[in-house]
């Protein structure tokens, strides 16, 4: 398995798709999954720390999991089939191991909640990484083939912002 960062949440501009960039510890390869609206927005306010009046989903889950007292200790993204990735939360309750199937976009807003690192299988990497040069001043989105100047975190959320208050029920359906 091969540690990653969310490096990014983005817009595709050719799908108008959320999609996160997860980025190899060490390297230069990044993941980059589809993902949808409410999701990416999710994971956009943890990665922003935007406090929200009662817990989302995802912290309800964190919540749920220290309740009964187990704890999360990585997400892996496993595999993709027929253009799905899979994921799997590992959790450890009493030094036992419970594996918890999950998509990949609750896996990663999970881990970003609690603090547990999120992994990628080698051959996934191998397979679907992309070489992408991705940095904390200058993130450069090539899945966008122009050569503008990258947008800055601010116009992104803004840009998510007016994605998620414009989107229709039958966009959903192409």
């Amino acid at each position: 398995m091969i540690e990653v960062v969310l490096r990014a949440v983005r817009v595709d501009v050719g799908s108008s798709t959320p999609l996160l960039l997860l980025e190899e510890v060490g390297g230069e390869r990044v993941l980059p999954i589809f993902v949808g609206a409410p999701e990416a927005t999710a994971i956009a306010y943890a990665l922003q720390n935007v406090p929200t009046p009662r817990p989302m989903s995802h912290d309800l889950l964190g919540n749920v999991i220290a309740a009964l007292g187990a704890q999360l200790f990585a997400v892996e993204i496993t595999e993709l089939v027929d253009n799905t990735y899979y994921a799997n939360l590992r959790l450890l309750r009493e030094r036992s191991e419970i594996n918890v199937s999950a998509r990949p976009s609750d896996a990663v807003a999970l881990a970003l909640r609690v603090g547990a690192p999120i992994l990628v299988n080698d051959q996934l990497m191998n397979e679907r990484g992309k070489i992408m040069h991705l940095d904390e001043t200058e993130e450069s989105d090539e899945l966008d083939e122009s050569d503008d100047e990258a947008p800055s975190e601010a116009e992104l959320v803004a840009e998510l912002r007016d994605f998620l208050e414009n989107i229709r029920p039958e966009d959903f359906n192409k």
